[in-house]
Parts: structure tokens; sequence; C-alpha cells
């Protein structure tokens, strides 16, 4: 077999992602061609440690541009019992880039017998994310107990980490933030950092508008997890009629119809006893 036959076969079966025509990209765009850019998500995601653990939280708002496109997204994702994650940016990334790392870090507890620390998940993500240098849209906050006690990490796209006793991301970091910086102390304890990671959450959703909804809450010690989904609805739906809404035939007038009858018979798919679905 030549070296150029094995160079093919090679090429064909690499995986991840393919950056051949960025050259051509380039050059379209020196042209005066406009290349389409990133959609902008909006999030806020928070994470602080307090006393006996770890509390997480999130916004439940997912946006496609400057439309909602899920009310109760949930953005706090499972790696192992003792270790959970927030995600923004892509959704997609976020939540497949968590499972991927979710899968290896159960088989690395299999293959040791112990449980997994939070440095392993850690190294596994900023390897991930770093390969793809910033392509892989996945913002995110890794936090847990493990047998060195409550952490905290801050992971960005592009594989950098930081590591810290409260954090935020997302559109409504900012916001969030400013909560912690004034009202964060040592020594909380979990009632006390459960209400101030609620009030962080709730700053990116009433200030943020890429945030918003319900706020999702995870709390992490040594005796296990608690996820609390739909830990509040600061933004129910107050006006809802309750007939729902009815409209008589004529209400909208119809201006003009026609009917054109197909020249081309219609073909019938599928036999006997072969269910399709509309």
């Amino acid at each position: 077999m030549s070296t150029a036959s094995i160079a093919q076969a090679l090429n064909e079966q690499r995986g991840g992602f393919d950056f051949e025509l960025a050259k051509r990209n380039a050059a379209l765009e020196g042209a005066g061609m406009k290349v389409p850019r990133a959609t902008k998500t909006g999030t806020t995601i928070v994470g602080m440690v307090y006393k006996d653990g770890v509390v997480l939280g999130a916004d439940t708002r997912s946006t496609q541009g400057p439309t909602v496109a899920d009310k109760n997204c949930q953005k706090i994702h499972y790696i192992a019992d003792n270790i959970w994650c927030c995600g923004a940016g892509t959704a997609a990334d976020t939540e497949f880039t968590t499972a991927l790392i979710s899968s290896k870090v159960e088989l690395h507890r299999m293959a040791t017998g112990k449980q997994p620390r939070l440095v392993t998940a850690l190294t596994m993500l900023k390897r991930l994310l770093f390969r793809y240098q910033g392509h892989v849209g996945a913002a995110l906050i890794l936090g847990g107990v493990d047998c060195n006690g409550p952490a905290l990490y801050q992971v960005y796209p592009h594989g950098s980490t930081d590591y810290l006793p409260y954090v935020t991301m997302g559109s409504g970091s900012v916001n969030a933030m400013a909560i912690f910086e004034s009202e964060y102390k040592d020594g909380l304890t979990q009632e006390e950092a459960m209400k101030l990671v609620h009030k962080a959450v709730l700053s990116g959703i009433f200030n943020d508008l890429g945030s918003g909804s319900n706020v999702d809450l995870c709390v992490i010690t040594r005796e296990g997890h608690t996820l609390h989904r739909g830990y509040d609805q600061p933004n129910p739906r107050r006006f809802r009629y309750p007939g729902g809404f009815t409209y008589t035939n004529g209400t909208t007038p119809t201006l003009s119809s026609s009917f054109t009858p197909s020249r081309t018979p219609a073909a019938v798919v599928g036999g006997a006893g072969m269910e399709v679905d509309a």
C-alpha cells in the first residue's frame, strides 16, 4: 500500500472538526462577502462554595437570537454523583460536552473503583475544549465534593480554568457577580448559600434580556446531591384567559380563493400493514 493511499485512508477516518475551508472563507471575506457570525446566547449560571459543600444555580431561558426558544431549559448537567456542571453558550455544545465527559468519568470510576475527583473531570474538560480552540461554545462551572472537600472551577470555551470560591458566567454574569461581591462571606450555612445563589440568579433574570424564566439549584455535599428543579418561578404567566380563545367563522375575512387541481397523480408509498407518521 502506497504512502499516498495510507494518507488518504487516514484522512477519510479522522474525526472532529474540519478546517480545510478556513482559507477559502478568509479569501471570500477579504473580497467583501460577509461571513455569518455566531449567534449570541444568553444565560446566567453561578456557583458558590459554602462550609459543607457547593451550590450551583442557573436560569432556565434558552434563546435563539431575539426569540425565546425554551422557557424551562435545564442548564445544570450531571457529571457524576458528586460532580455537577452548569453550562452557558451554545446549548448543543454544553449538552453533549458534559454528556461526553460524564461517560469518561464513569469509565474512570469503574476502572479505579474509587469516587471520581473534580480535578479529573476538570482535566478532561479543559483538554477537550482546548483541542478545538474555542469552536465548541461551552462555558462551564464545574462544582462538587470529593476526597479533598468542596471545590468550584470556572472553565472557558478555549480551555482555560480558574479555581474560585464563587463564580458567575453567561450574559447575566455581571449582574450576578454584583450580588456575590457585596454579600459573599466565608462560613455560610447551606440555607444561606442557597439564598445567596438564588438572589444572584434572580439578578441576572431581572437585569439581562438573555436570562429569564425559572431558577434551578443543585446542592452537593459529602452525603450526596439534591437537584432543585424549578426552585423558584419569579415570572409566572398571570393573564391566561380561562376559557381559551374561540373565533367564529367569518371573523377573519377571505379576500380571494382559488383551486388548481394537480395534473400529476399522487403516488401511494408503503404497503399493507405499514404505519406512516404524519
